[in-house]
């Protein structure tokens, strides 16, 4: 038995992920069950919304699973043993308007987490998807104005 221990982590920041993954692995020496739950929405149409901002939501919501996936990954590997979960969306697998950004990456990372499937088998490592329907999220209003109004953390 061990002692809870409080890891804060900004999925969408990548170059933090490997440093969390590390600490985690030095605390504990393994990870059983690695349950991927976060995201960042938006909502706008297409041609309002920067670049940047999906830049920003394929960090949160493809990247950062998969840059802590693969972190966690080869100690499961060696002790062949382990469970992974994405928590994803419906909009991986359909899309709806004024929700571009968030459906890409929904897609992208359900499209990963399939093919990972496949791969991780021979070393019964189980790998599974949930796709809920929509569900709602509290969240603080950012100030008016900014490219975070949009966004749902």
């Amino acid at each position: 038995t061990y002692a809870p221990k409080l890891v804060l982590l900004d999925i969408s920041d990548i170059n933090c992920i490997q440093d969390v993954a590390k600490e985690i692995l030095n605390c504990y020496g393994c990870v059983d069950i690695l349950i991927n739950n976060a995201s960042m929405k938006v909502k706008g149409a297409v041609q309002s919304m920067s670049l940047e901002l999906d830049k920003k939501i394929m960090d949160a919501n493809y990247f950062g699973p998969v840059t802590l996936t693969k972190a966690i990954l080869p100690n499961m590997i060696s002790r062949r043993s382990g469970q992974i979960v994405l928590i994803n969306s419906i909009q991986g697998k359909i899309g709806i308007p004024f929700r571009a950004a968030y459906a890409a990456s929904k897609h992208a990372v359900l499209g990963f987490f399939d093919c990972l499937r496949a791969e991780m088998e021979e070393f019964d490592i189980s790998i599974g998807t949930v796709n809920p329907t929509f569900i709602c999220s509290y969240h603080q209003q950012p100030a008016p104005g900014s490219w975070e109004a949009s966004v749902w953390k």
